[in-house]
C-alpha cells in the first residue's frame, strides 16, 4: 500500500511517499525571507501555490511511480496558518477527485509524533513536541494524546525565532541562535517561568531582547543563556511528566528538536532517571510531506478516511482532539 502525503501548515510546502516499510519519496520547499523580517500569510499561499506542481512530479519520479499507483492521499488539515493549509487541502482534494482515491486528513501535531515513533521504534514514550507553533508534554492515554502540560503563550520555536529576527537573522532563526550560543561562557540570569506543568516564554524574550539593547553583557553570553534557560524549564516538565506517569522514555519530535543542546541536556536527565531518550532523526524533525504520508498510511489501514465535502481545514485542530484508532 502506498500513501502521498502533503504537508502545508506554515512555511514548508512538502510532499511524501511511503509504503508501509519505507519512505519513498521526500521533496520539499521552504519559503526564504529577507533579514529580519517573519512570514506573511500571502506570501507562504503564492509559494505554495507556485511550487505544488513541480514539488509533486520530483516526488514521484523520485519514487519511481505514477499517480495512479497510490491508494491513499494524505494532507495538513491542521493545525496551522489557513492560506497555506489551503493551498495543501485544494491540491489533495484534486488528485483524490481525479484519480478516485481515498482522501485521509491528518493533524499535524500526530504527524510529528507518528514519523518520530516510526523511525525511533518508540513505543510509549513522554512525547516532548517543540516546534514554531507548539510547546507540548504529550502522553497517549485511551487512544488520545493527552497534553499534560504546554506554553500558555507563545510556543519555543516562536520565542527563538523572535530573538533571531531582532537580531536581524534570516527565517527560522533556530539554526543561527544554536550556533551563537556555542559561543557563549557566562550565565546571565533569566526569568524562569515555569507554572505547574505549563511554560510561558513571553517575558524572556521581551529580557533578552533589554539585554541585547543594554549591551552591558556579549551577545554570545545572553543568547546562550536563553537557551540554557528556556531548555531547562522544558526538560523539568518533562521529568515531572515521566515522574507522575512512572515512564521511562521520552521522544522529542518537532524541529526545535533538531537542537543538539537541547538533546544533550534530555539524555542528561534520562541517565539520571535510567530512562532512554528517542529524537526523531534531523531531516525529519522538522515539517515534511513524509510525516503526512505516514498518518495517512496508519489511519487509513484501520479503516478511515474523509468526503471532500467535510474536508474543510481546521486552523487550531489540537492533537488530543484526534482519536488514535491505529494504536
Amino acid at each position: 500500500m502506498i500513501s502521498l502525503g502533503i504537508e502545508s501548515t506554515a512555511h514548508t510546502l512538502g510532499i511524501g511517499i511511503v509504503n508501509e516499510k519505507e519512505i519513498l519519496a521526500d521533496v520539499r520547499d521552504t519559503l526564504k525571507t529577507e533579514k529580519g523580517k517573519g512570514y506573511l500569510p500571502r506570501e507562504m499561499f503564492n509559494h505554495h501555490l507556485e511550487k505544488f506542481n513541480e514539488l509533486l512530479f520530483k516526488a514521484l519520479d523520485e519514487a519511481k511511480i505514477d499517480l495512479k499507483d497510490i491508494d491513499v492521499i494524505g494532507f495538513s488539515r491542521g493545525m496551522g496558518i489557513p492560506n497555506a493549509l489551503r493551498v495543501g487541502a485544494f491540491f489533495a482534494r484534486y488528485i483524490s477527485l481525479t484519480f478516485n482515491k481515498p482522501l485521509v486528513d491528518v493533524n499535524h501535531g500526530v504527524a510529528h509524533i507518528e514519523i518520530g515513533k516510526w523511525l525511533t521504534n518508540s513505543k510509549d514514550p513522554i512525547i516532548v513536541y517543540l516546534s514554531g507553533g507548539n510547546t507540548q508534554i504529550i502522553s497517549l492515554v485511551n487512544k488520545r494524546y493527552r497534553i499534560l502540560g504546554e506554553t500558555e503563550d507563545i510556543a519555543i520555536g516562536n520565542a527563538i525565532d523572535e530573538v533571531a529576527r531582532f537580531l536581524n537573522f534570516e527565517m527560522p532563526g533556530g539554526p543561527k541562535i544554536e550556533e551563537l550560543a556555542k559561543k557563549g561562557k557566562k550565565y546571565v540570569e533569566m526569568p524562569y517561568s515555569v507554572k505547574g506543568m505549563n511554560l510561558s516564554f513571553s517575558g524572556i524574550v521581551t529580557y533578552v531582547k533589554k539585554l541585547i539593547k543594554e549591551g552591558k553583557y556579549g551577545l554570545e553570553d545572553i543568547i546562550f543563556s536563553f537557551q540554557e534557560t528556556i531548555f531547562s524549564m522544558i526538560v523539568e516538565v518533562s521529568e515531572r511528566a515521566m515522574a507522575m506517569l512512572e515512564k521511562n522514555e521520552v521522544l522529542l519530535v518537532g524541529g526545535v528538536a533538531a537542537n543538539k543542546r537541547l538533546q544533550e541536556m534530555f539524555e542528561i536527565m534520562c541517565k539520571d532517571r535510567n530512562a532512554e531518550l528517542k529524537v526523531v532523526p534531523q531531516k525529519y524533525a522538522a515539517d515534511n510531506g513524509v510525516m503526512i504520508a505516514i498518518n495517512a498510511l496508519l489511519a487509513y489501514k484501520h479503516g478511515y478516511s474523509i468526503n471532500i465535502e467535510n474536508s474543510s481545514i481546521k486552523r487550531n485542530w489540537r492533537v488530543d482532539e484526534v482519536e488514535i484508532i491505529w494504536i
